[in-house]
């Protein structure tokens, strides 16, 4: 089978393209800018033989096309990742993820490709108190903070996918990712949890933005991998939305005193007010942790890896560098 990654030398991308080949024998072939993506994240796999990079965007319509053309299904990772590089670029994000994604999906449902599309659960939006469902209501903030156009973006993307899958017939799996961690993640466009191990092992203060009550979930690269690759490989996933991430939740101030603890690091937790990073009234969600019930009942997924696990395996490959 020939695989197309678009945004594959980015974070999840690459780890998926080395699944891929690695574990399924697939030819996978990237499609990266490498405005956010990293040469360096898949310069492991450029001498594979089933492996082919091209360096290029995925607004560049024939381009697209060709690549289409040449494989079986599509994995569009390509997109404005991190909430401070979309404070900081938010013309560009949009752009990319709408525009980006409608090329996609056109190009896909043109030649019958199935497709995996990765959404993202800042699509919940901020009235969080609860594990959240794929069918949940969503409250998103003011237009006037930039914060938000990400949301609204991938949720329009969302839409747009189940417009192609209810009248064209487009097969598409929609994963709504939630705090994806490991190794090769860049602490770079606020990243938290490589961004605390960065300053840990550097015996830095440990900077948490607000006042850390903030409950999130994390999941390992390698399981959310596995929750993808599960999804497309079951026909009864397309036409349909899946939380992937993990069940388990935790404090941000209390994740930052892991991960101290976990690098035996000399550090200070440090407080940071959001207008301090972001732009002025920045909003955060208080809550934002996935019910993963329904990829489950359907794969039978579960996370493997623990956020002790997690922390340890990051901690042990920043070391290593």
């Amino acid at each position: 089978m020939r695989i197309l990654i678009t945004g594959g030398a980015g974070f999840i991308g690459s780890h998926l393209a080395e699944s891929l080949l690695k574990d399924d024998g697939y030819q996978v072939t990237v499609l990266d800018d490498l405005s956010t993506g990293r040469k360096e994240n898949i310069e492991h796999l450029l001498a594979n033989p089933n492996f082919s990079f091209i360096e290029g965007n995925v607004l560049d319509y024939k381009l697209v096309m060709k690549l289409v053309t040449e494989c079986d299904c599509i994995y569009h990772f390509a997109a404005a990742v991190g909430v401070k590089y979309i404070i900081d670029n938010p013309l560009d994000s949009l752009i990319t993820n709408v525009r980006g994604t409608e090329i996609v999906l056109e190009i896909a449902q043109i030649f019958e490709k199935k497709i995996f599309f990765a959404s993202s659960s800042e699509v919940y939006g901020k009235d969080g108190t609860s594990a959240f469902k794929e069918d949940d209501d969503r409250i998103l903030g003011a237009v006037s903070l930039s914060r938000w156009g990400y949301a609204f973006s991938k949720g329009f993307d969302e839409f747009l996918a189940m417009a192609y899958y209810r009248t064209k017939g487009l097969k598409v799996v929609i994963g709504r990712l939630f705090n994806i961690c490991g190794q090769r993640q860049s602490a770079n466009y606020g990243m938290v949890v490589p961004r605390f191990v960065k300053q840990a092992i550097a015996n830095e203060p440990i900077t948490v933005y607000g006042d850390g009550q903030q409950g999130r979930s994390f999941i390992h690269v390698w399981d959310a991998v596995s929750a993808i690759k599960g999804l497309m490989n079951e026909s009864r996933s397309e036409g349909e939305i899946f939380n992937i991430g993990s069940p388990d939740s935790i404090k941000i101030v209390d994740l930052a005193k892991k991960i101290k603890d976990y690098s035996g690091s000399t550090s200070q937790v440090s407080f940071i007010p959001y207008n301090e990073v972001y732009e002025k009234n920045f909003e955060d969600m208080l809550y934002r942790v996935p019910d993963i019930s329904k990829i489950k009942n359907l794969t039978g997924f579960t996370p493997k890896l623990n956020l002790d696990e997690m922390i340890k395996v990051i901690i042990d490959d920043y070391r290593s560098k």
